[in-house]
């Protein structure tokens, strides 16, 4: 990777945490333009360079936050850090802007009504456009301070890969690039629900060894999946699978995990916080019935987060499986 970043304008749509902390580390080198649907905290962005939901952090000076969709740059990738569920409305709201550009998938799920993925939905919303994935083991409170954090930058062709990766940079940020797309938005989407079995387990008191547990089989049923959708499973085990598997699934900085928690200790959990592994969990669980993919620990999420079980329940029905040869 050439040491030397190519300064091109970048925009991001979505001024959520993740977003945010992409925006302020990318302005280090490179005009940055944030969007954001709210006028007023976009504005107030804007003036005081703090962001809501990034406390004691200071905006680079080199972004500019705003909520006109009209003063998108004309040129350069635009990266989409908004939740999955609202890729679709954004993108058909927003397609004149956003046609024909190289447009950076930033968010981690399967859209519920349909059980796409994110690639799927921009081929139906925007056909004409260049698509990449930029995901992997990353907290947004960590990029936006400047702390070390490796990616996956996944593009159909490695020259698109190269160009982008050249253009993503940030002292902080080290990319690495694949051309297994599928792979690395099944890694980034599978490893939510796991995230929140290993939470309920952790939050109902099953101890480590039950985590390790359905970390180790979650990670086979991703794999499943992934190979079942054509994707290598070499990549399910680098920073897009493994890498965030690990990281959700022992950390409380995810709300994939604390969701998990909340549910195994009986508490309420905040329903205005996106939690993208509950629809993830409940979309994957009806393709898997309809392909007929064995996908044990996806079912008991989707059945913890629609309350029709609880944790010990939960378990009971996992550890009451066939005995079997332990397989990927």
């Amino acid at each position: 990777m050439s040491s030397a970043p190519i300064s091109v304008p970048i925009s991001v749509l979505g001024a959520g945490a993740f977003g945010t902390a992409l925006a302020t580390s990318f302005a280090a080198h490179a005009p940055v333009w944030l969007w954001g649907r709210n006028a007023e905290v976009m504005a107030q962005m804007q003036a005081d360079r703090t962001c809501p939901r990034l406390p004691g952090v200071t905006l680079d000076p080199g972004l500019t936050c705003a909520s006109d969709i009209t003063a998108l740059p004309a040129s350069g990738p635009v990266l989409l850090a908004v939740p999955m569920q609202q890729l679709r409305a954004v993108t058909t709201r927003f397609a004149d802007q956003l046609a024909h550009r190289t447009l950076v998938l930033c968010c981690k799920g399967i859209e519920l009504s349909t059980g796409l993925r994110a690639s799927e939905v921009l081929a139906q919303t925007l056909p004409e456009a260049t698509l990449a994935v930029l995901t992997g083991p990353s907290f947004a409170a960590d990029i936006a301070r400047g702390l070390p954090t490796a990616l996956t930058l996944a593009c159909e062709t490695a020259d698109c890969a190269e160009e982008l990766q050249e253009q993503l940079q940030a002292p902080h940020l080290r990319l690495y690039r694949t051309t297994d797309v599928t792979g690395a938005e099944l890694g980034g989407a599978m490893k939510n629900v796991i995230a929140i079995a290993c939470g309920a387990a952790i939050g109902a008191g099953l101890g480590d060894s039950a985590r390790a547990a359905l970390m180790t089989r979650g990670y086979a049923e991703m794999s499943r999946m992934a190979k079942a959708l054509g994707a290598s499973p070499a990549t399910l085990a680098g920073l897009s699978g493994f890498g965030d598997l690990a990281l959700t699934c022992t950390s409380e900085g995810s709300r994939n995990y604390r969701l998990g928690l909340a549910i195994g200790r009986g508490e309420d959990f905040d329903p205005a916080v996106t939690v993208e592994g509950a629809a993830t969990a409940q979309a994957t669980h009806a393709l898997a019935q309809r392909e007929g993919w064995d996908m044990p620990i996806t079912e008991v999420v989707t059945g913890l987060v629609e309350q029709r079980l609880d944790v010990k329940t939960a378990m009971a029905q996992l550890l009451a499986r066939p005995l079997k040869e332990e397989t990927p």
